[in-house]
Formats: C-alpha cells, sequence, structure tokens
C-alpha cells in the first residue's frame, strides 16, 4: 500500500475508519485528498480517503476494511460529480486506473471495464468496424458513469446496447445482472441493493470502418461547434425536460454568461456551467439553483440535474 501526500503524519489518526485490513491494500490510499484534483469541474473540496485499487481482489479487501455506517463515492473521470468545499466524509473509490480492460471479439461483443473512458470504446470500436457506439465519442466519463447514470448524446443512449453487466456488493460479493433487472429511464438506472457496476458486455453490430469512423468524425465536430469543449465543466448540467431542452430555457430566460464568483453559464451552450478559474463548489451549485429557479418561475418546468452533488457546506 502507497501513503502519499500530506498522509503519514494523518495516518495513524485516520485508522477509525479503515480497519482490519489495511495493512493488505496493494493499491494507492490517500488521505485529505483535494477532489478538485479528479473532477473536470477542478473545484471542490477534499474526501476524507480516496483509493485506487490494484485490481478487484483488492477492492473486496478495501470494501472489507471500511465500516458500513461510512459513505463509499465512486468516481472515473469525476465529469459528473461536484464535491461541495467542505469535502467528502467517506471513501472515494477511483476505477480508472486498475478497471481499464477493454476486448472486442470477431461478433462485436465488447467487454469493458467500468473504468474504461467512454470515448475510447467509441474509437476502438470503430477501429474494428463495429456500429452502435458511436455516440460514446461525445460522453466525458467512463463506462461505469455511463451505466449508472444510462448516459447519452446524439440520439444514443448506454443500455441500448448492453447485454449484460458485472456488480460488485459492499460486501464483496459479484454478481452477474441482465438489464431486465433494473429500472432504467432516461438518464437514471436504479441499481438493486448496494451494488457498483464494475464490467459490462456490449453488443454492437457490423460496419464499415471508416464509415464508423466518419460518423464520430462528424459527431465530435458537432461537439466541438455547439458545446464549450476544452473548458472545464461537468457536461450537460441538466436532463432535459420532456419535450424540451434544458438549454433553449435557460437560454430563453437571458442566463447565458450569467456570472457567479468565478462560475458562468456558458455563453455556447447553456446547459453547461464553466470554471474560469479558481471557482468554488459553492460558485457552482448557486449558479445551478439560479439556473433552476428562473426556469421554474418563467416556464413552470422543474429542470432536474444530472450532475451528482456530494459532500458538506463549508462553513
Amino acid at each position: 500500500m502507497l501513503l502519499e501526500k500530506n498522509d503519514y503524519e494523518h495516518a495513524a489518526n485516520k485508522t477509525d475508519m479503515i480497519t482490519g485490513h489495511i495493512k493488505e491494500l496493494r493499491g494507492v490510499l490517500k488521505y485529505n485528498e483535494p477532489m478538485a484534483d479528479h473532477t473536470s469541474w477542478r473545484a471542490g473540496g477534499s474526501a476524507d480517503h480516496y483509493f485506487e485499487p490494484a485490481d478487484l481482489e483488492d477492492l473486496i479487501t478495501y470494501l472489507k476494511s471500511v465500516p458500513a455506517d461510512k459513505q463509499l463515492l465512486w468516481v472515473g473521470l469525476g465529469s459528473n460529480l461536484l464535491v461541495r468545499d467542505g469535502g467528502f466524509r467517506g471513501s472515494v473509490i477511483a476505477l480508472n486506473r486498475a478497471f481499464n480492460n477493454l476486448e472486442i471479439n470477431t461478433s462485436g461483443q465488447i467487454k469493458v471495464d467500468a473504468g474504461v473512458p467512454c470515448a475510447k470504446v467509441a474509437r476502438c470500436s470503430a477501429r474494428e468496424g463495429y456500429t452502435g457506439a458511436e455516440f460514446l465519442a461525445g460522453i466525458p466519463g467512463t463506462m461505469g458513469g455511463a451505466l449508472a447514470m444510462n448516459a447519452g448524446a446524439f440520439g444514443g443512449e448506454t443500455w441500448n446496447i448492453v447485454t449484460r453487466v458485472r456488480t460488485l456488493s459492499r460486501s464483496g460479493m459479484t454478481n452477474i445482472r441482465l438489464p431486465a433487472d433494473f429500472n432504467i429511464g432516461y438518464r437514471s438506472v436504479q441499481i438493486p441493493g448496494d451494488e457498483w457496476f464494475i464490467s459490462a458486455e456490449l453488443q454492437l453490430q457490423k460496419d464499415h470502418e471508416k464509415i464508423v469512423g466518419q460518423r464520430i468524425r462528424d459527431l465530435l465536430e458537432k461537439r466541438s461547434a455547439t458545446q464549450p469543449t476544452g473548458l472545464p465543466s461537468c457536461g450537460s448540467v441538466f436532463r432535459n425536460p420532456t419535450g424540451d431542452y434544458a438549454a433553449r430555457l435557460i437560454d430563453a430566460c437571458g442566463l447565458k454568461g450569467k456570472r457567479i464568483g468565478n462560475a458562468s453559464i456558458s455563453e455556447k451552450h447553456a446547459n453547461f456551467i464553466i470554471n474560469h478559474g479558481n471557482a468554488t463548489a459553492s460558485d457552482i451549485e448557486r449558479l445551478i439553483s439560479f439556473a433552476q429557479q428562473s426556469v421554474q418561475e418563467q416556464f413552470g418546468v422543474e429542470l432536474i440535474p444530472e450532475v451528482r452533488i456530494v459532500g458538506e457546506s463549508k462553513d
């Protein structure tokens, strides 16, 4: 096990939370880890513990070391996450380093770990001449997050191509589950029990490599033309309400460019909030609430965030 940063002097005082198996860990365990370093918004407070497992066995060992009453937060690239400035009083588990296996067979079946970036799935599928995953090129997260929220872009949705998944329970048990085991909706998935996704199997159809590749290039060009890529954001902040678009409603309220602190609603796409540098999580959360309130007052529509907001506010 490796301890990093400012953590050696604090480790002895933190074992009230991580017990029993700590000496057996082979991954990287950090204490008081700034989550701004692990979220695409580049904002927010610190997590009590941040663990990067070496493999599945190491992850199970870690789960057994965390008391049942302590919160767990699973992350990939942190693209759909806002950690409040007061930090997260629990354990963050990061899967993007160890859970990164991707295999494609000759029948278009993909086996992919939860930590693999969605864009990589799209690229590899195209290179092998399989279609159906092109939309994943527009999702700035990992497959674990895409599974958890049924992420979508450009008309495609994650669970439309999923044939089965593997989950891990807090007690360390793995299960193979089918889509029918979940209540899947627009940007939502109800997961049974205390389980998390660790891998999935996808089914794609054969197509020509150049055609699939061109589709991805076209989608990315459209994304670049309409979205503020290259700037710290979480992607789309709100789900689209039925029959409408969150961006249109926010824009109609005149909120493009609205700024609180160092965060603003994008001038390019009103469903994006940008960190212009040193924005606090509070700046961002206040903008989210302001947009919700404005749309509710003007149109009577409740905007539901896609982004997950966790942790404690800073006093």
